[in-house]
């Protein structure tokens, strides 16, 4: 029972630490993210085996603490550049800068592969691509390619509001409920006027703040 007590706490703990680390440790792993899930997992495994329980506590804390002391440190120009690195850029008016796909360790082919994945099949159509400090590749496309917008056409486009979610999973998302002033019941009549007799028969719905209407989807393909 101990055991078991220790592992759950210890996973408990990896988890929060984590969590305390802040959401880009989860999205975009900086070194100093990287290193910090490795040791955490390291360490949180290391009395499963061995019994050093309150050292690996320890230990933890302490990892999780270098890693926010690190966080702060890349707020600062003169550390931001050791810890993270800078932003390099590859492709510039559509040629590609050789010498820096070579100091990156990255291969033409997955230059191109990583280009296209973001819808772009010719180079000619690049402006610039930029490797970021985190591993993503940004790619702006030439000034003549950017999709027109309503204000290029001189169109008024009415503002739509907060695209706000009401029922996940079949549950109901109350707080949203009350942040355009409705309520359940509501809810309920809106789901009824397109068939929807019981909450549980919707996976999805959601509207925005100044839109009556309600996007309703039940996992089964189709959607109203």
């Amino acid at each position: 029972m101990l055991y078991v007590l220790k592992v759950v706490t210890l996973f408990t703990l990896s988890i929060a630490a984590l969590r305390l680390m802040g959401k880009s440790t989860l999205a975009q792993v900086t070194p100093h993210d990287l290193m910090a899930i490795v040791v955490i997992a390291a360490l949180a495994t290391h009395p499963i085996l061995v019994n050093d329980y309150w050292k690996t506590i320890g230990a933890i804390a302490l990892v999780a603490g270098m890693h926010f002391l690190y966080a702060k440190l890349t707020l600062y120009r003169w550390s931001k550049r050791f810890i993270l690195g800078e932003p390099t850029i590859l492709v510039k008016h559509g040629k590609i800068i050789q010498k820096n796909l070579r100091r990156c360790e990255l291969s033409l082919t997955e230059l191109l592969g990583n280009i296209r994945s973001e819808g772009y099949p010719d180079l000619r159509e690049v402006q610039y691509a930029i490797l970021e400090p985190t591993g993503s590749l940004s790619v702006l496309p030439r000034d003549d390619l950017y999709p027109a917008t309503p204000k290029d056409l001189n169109i008024p486009v009415p503002y739509r509001g907060l695209a706000l979610s009401l029922v996940v999973d079949g549950k109901i998302q109350k707080q949203n409920l009350k942040l355009i002033g409705k309520d359940r019941d509501w809810l309920k009549r809106e789901l009824k006027k397109q068939g929807f007799e019981e909450i549980r028969q919707v996976m999805y719905a959601a509207t925005r703040e100044c839109e009556p209407e309600i996007y309703v989807d039940t996992g089964s393909g189709d959607s109203k």
